[in-house]
């Protein structure tokens, strides 16, 4: 049975502030705890409703295990049907990223995403397609939100997640900037090399003007239809599968 600080500390969890403050936060069920056990992330701590699977059994013995009442589980979830695992993992400390990195291959980059479920499947996306990075600019949503983590379905333990200032990192990258707005060249048709960036933006606002600024090649995906806009998760679906394709 967890106490009430026990409870109150993991709901804290719930939100930013807190997780931030802990270097802690939330994932849920199974297949992700297994994900996140087989990483480079650490575990801090794993809560159970009993019949634990035999390849969480053997875990670190750093990671604490707390077997609960489901009750508890609906107290401490952020879901509202409560997968029969949670666990807390550590937020990894931020390493100085190498804009050097970025040559010889293709990355997204992400400008002001800032629903969950977008950023959880863009995320999920770039993994299918073998992107190990994705760079974020700081006014996009949080990837360790709850919801963010949950649409990642495991996939936030294998891609790394850098949050940057854009201008700034396309500056010192020196790498072609390929950004997905209206006007631009067809993505069917589009030559994309052998490197670059390939910037996303904001749900209803798009790229934002300091970083149109240093796209080299505007990228549209033709309309056919009468739709108005295509969501950022699935622009992103179908620029990563372009440049998997070329």
């Amino acid at each position: 049975m967890l106490s009430k600080s026990q409870i109150s500390f993991i709901k804290s969890l719930h939100q930013k502030k807190f997780r931030k403050e802990n270097g802690l936060f939330i994932i849920e069920g199974i297949k992700a705890t297994t994900e996140f056990l087989g990483s480079a992330y650490r575990l801090h701590s794993i809560y159970h409703t009993g019949n634990l699977p035999a390849e969480l059994k053997g875990t670190d013995t750093n990671i604490k295990l707390f077997e609960v009442k489901q009750t508890d589980l609906q107290r401490i979830s952020t879901l509202q049907t409560p997968q029969g695992i949670l666990a807390l993992v550590h937020i990894p400390e931020e390493q100085a990223f190498d804009p050097g990195s970025l040559r010889q291959r293709f990355t997204l980059a992400l400008d002001g995403v800032q629903d969950p479920g977008n950023l959880g499947t863009i995320i999920r996306t770039a993994d299918w397609f073998g992107f190990s990075t994705l760079i974020c600019s700081p006014n996009t949503v949080e990837a360790f939100n709850p919801k963010t983590v949950q649409a990642t379905m495991g996939s936030l333990a294998r891609v790394r997640i850098h949050y940057a200032d854009l201008p700034e990192l396309i500056a010192a990258a020196g790498v072609p900037v390929f950004g997905a707005l209206l006007n631009g060249e067809d993505i069917y048709r589009t030559k994309w090399g052998n490197e670059g960036l390939v910037v996303l933006g904001n749900e209803g606002q798009g790229i934002s003007p300091a970083v149109q600024a240093h796209i080299t090649t505007p990228v549209t995906i033709p309309r056919r239809g009468g739709a108005e806009s295509l969501n950022v998760a699935i622009s992103a679906a179908i620029f990563c599968s372009e440049l998997c394709r070329s």
